[in-house]
């Protein structure tokens, strides 16, 4: 018996809405077996799109989608959405390369009205298509932004909020309050919501009311019966519209239900069991958060002023050791990548040495306070950017390949790529004995190569390179972990005498005397580097280069091209982008 038959009819939200009511329950059932049985090998983001299945169902069943307008947050809970929308068949090849998006992705589907791989996004963008309609005499144009409980507490969802309350669009949020992000939600919001879920008072005099929506809820998001009673009800009123549902992440898988942490993107699982699929691990080397994470508690140990915050990563970025060990002194903001940096300051300026741990991606979302809060007052706060480069399946919303471009023309601000385990220990040791000005220290997403790199801690000299081999026809300049990658191509080839290998360390401040000695000695440089190559790396040598008036030396850059980098293994699209050691080995071969 196909256990699929049901699931297997629908192939665009009109196959749904041609159900009878009393079939949608069977559907749910199979839909979040789909998913788990394709996660299980295929691996991805599962109990965001586990705790959304009723309410998935209920949006496309009760909605003209896509006439009507759906938006979801983030986009890790969309999993149901991309299966009712016409892309069951392609669904095993969610995140890999050439597949489909882990996130929703307007080019990729009609029914993907908004791009949304980072958080608190939709209601901002729904309330721009409610407005559109507005303008256009579209009256009874539906417009639907699904929102977490940990989204909807940063600040830009609450911009969003401020604007629709005062707004005629017609305009339904519906928060999907499960109290868990990726990490568990934290702050005053979230309490509020608790309290809300208890006391029948607060929810019929509530912030959300108070801010003009036509507020219901909290009701079960699991309650397919209910969820359409009350959307039905919610489609035929005007204006800006508030539903608050309870769900449970995970839902439907026991292991996922109880430990929402680790099975919000878990691997490779057994489907019928749960049990995760043990991962090889030998003597591995560590993975970079983590020598952030036990590195920030071993100095930590030792200076009484460290201070770890983090915006809702602390799990991700490893700073949840800190937490464990150190809770009064480091702090998870939520959502609030703004704050996050502002905060930093704020206690930097009070003599704390403030390590704040964000996404390279997540911290383009507070560069106002990362130049006028930070940097133009020189305020020295360490800045820890994990997932730097390409970082693999979840695509070009998470390639942190721009960090060096943003990152290099600010005035004041020390730029620093460790080549290995142990340089980033030591440059956190570095910053933490006191720098003047501030610090931005990027490292990959994944394992290092080290096996013992708890090495005693070592000072280094702001703004040094190194020179790692000689060699008198060509010199490779790298900046970061990609070295590794010069390293490989280099033993690949014959006469690797004749290549220097050359890492640069710093991006600001550069070592112009390392430059010198280098353009001296070679005719053909060749840079390399894992981020955007307009305004990265490549195109600061070649500055220095005009400046200094080296015209007659060959300066070839290496990296990533103009243009947004899709999903994939990371060996993959280093491929693509022709810095895997291959790659470059083709490159160095030309000239030798």
């Amino acid at each position: 018996m196909n256990p699929y038959a049901l699931l297997e009819t629908i192939n665009d939200p009109v196959d749904l809405r041609n159900l009878p009511e009393e079939q949608l329950g069977e559907l749910a059932k199979q839909l979040r077996e789909f998913i788990i049985e394709i996660v299980a090998t295929k691996e991805g983001h599962l109990g965001a799109s586990l705790g959304v299945v009723e309410l998935t169902i209920a949006l496309h069943y009760i909605f003209n989608t896509p006439d009507d307008l759906l938006v979801w947050d983030v986009g890790h809970q969309a999993y149901g959405h991309k299966i009712l929308t016409g892309r069951r068949d392609q669904f095993h090849t969610n995140r890999q390369l050439n597949g489909i998006s882990g996130f929703p992705k307007r080019a990729e589907s009609v029914f993907d009205t908004f791009g949304t791989g980072h958080s608190s996004t939709s209601i901002s963008s729904a309330l721009g298509m409610a407005m559109a309609s507005n303008l256009q005499g579209e009256k009874d144009k539906q417009h639907i932004a699904v929102i977490g409980d940990a989204s909807i507490a940063s600040g830009m969802a609450f911009e969003a909020l401020n604007h629709a309350g005062v707004s005629q669009a017609n305009l339904l949020i519906i928060l999907n309050d499960n109290a868990i992000g990726i990490d568990p939600s934290v702050g005053a919001l979230k309490e509020y919501l608790t309290q809300v879920k208890v006391d029948r008072k607060l929810a019929k005099n509530n912030i959300i009311r108070a801010l003009n929506f036509d507020y219901s809820g909290p009701i079960d998001g699991h309650n397919l019966p209910r969820l359409l009673k009350e959307l039905t009800r919610l489609k035929k009123k005007k204006g800006p519209k508030f539903l608050h549902i309870i769900t449970t992440k995970g839902k439907g898988l026991r292991q996922a239900e109880q430990d929402q942490v680790r099975y919000h993107a878990p691997g490779k699982f057994d489907k019928n069991s749960g049990e995760l699929i043990p991962k090889p691990q030998g003597n591995l080397p560590p993975k970079y958060q983590d020598v952030f994470g036990h590195t920030i508690v071993e100095l930590a140990e030792q200076n009484q002023k460290i201070v770890g915050i983090t915006p809702a990563m602390p799990t991700g970025s490893s700073l949840k050791y800190m937490m464990d060990k150190f809770p009064e002194r480091a702090f998870d903001v939520g959502i609030a990548e703004q704050h996050a940096v502002t905060l930093a300051a704020g206690m930097a300026t009070q003599g704390f040495h403030v390590f704040c741990n964000v996404y390279s991606t997540f911290l383009q979302r507070a560069y106002d306070q990362l130049i006028h809060d930070v940097a133009l007052q020189r305020i020295p706060v360490i800045f820890c950017l994990d997932r730097a480069g390409l970082v693999g399946q979840d695509g070009a919303t998470h390639h942190g390949v721009f960090d060096l471009a943003f990152l290099r023309c600010i005035p004041n601000l020390i730029i620093f790529a460790p080549r290995n385990e142990i340089e980033l220990r030591n440059i956190m040791y570095t910053a933490q004995l006191g720098l003047s000005n501030p610090i931005a220290i990027r490292y990959p997403r994944g394992r290092g190569k080290n096996l013992d790199w708890k090495k005693p801690f070592s000072k280094i000299i702001i703004g040094k390179g190194e020179q790692l081999t000689s060699g008198d026809k060509i010199a490779v300049i790298s900046v970061g972990t990609i070295s590794e990658n010069v390293t490989e191509a280099i033993n690949l080839l014959p006469h690797d005498e004749k290549i220097a290998h050359y890492d640069l360390r710093f991006l600001a401040p550069l070592d112009t005397e390392l430059l010198h000695e280098i353009f001296k000695k070679h005719q053909v440089i060749i840079t390399l580097e894992d981020g955007v190559l307009k305004g990265g790396m490549g195109s600061a040598i070649s500055e220095f280069t005009t400046e200094h008036q080296y015209n007659s030396q060959k300066v070839i850059s290496l990296g990533v091209p103009e243009q947004f980098i899709e999903h994939g293994t990371v060996e993959e699209l280093q491929q693509i982008v022709g810095i895997d050691a291959n790659s470059i080995a083709k490159q160095l071969e030309r000239f030798l």
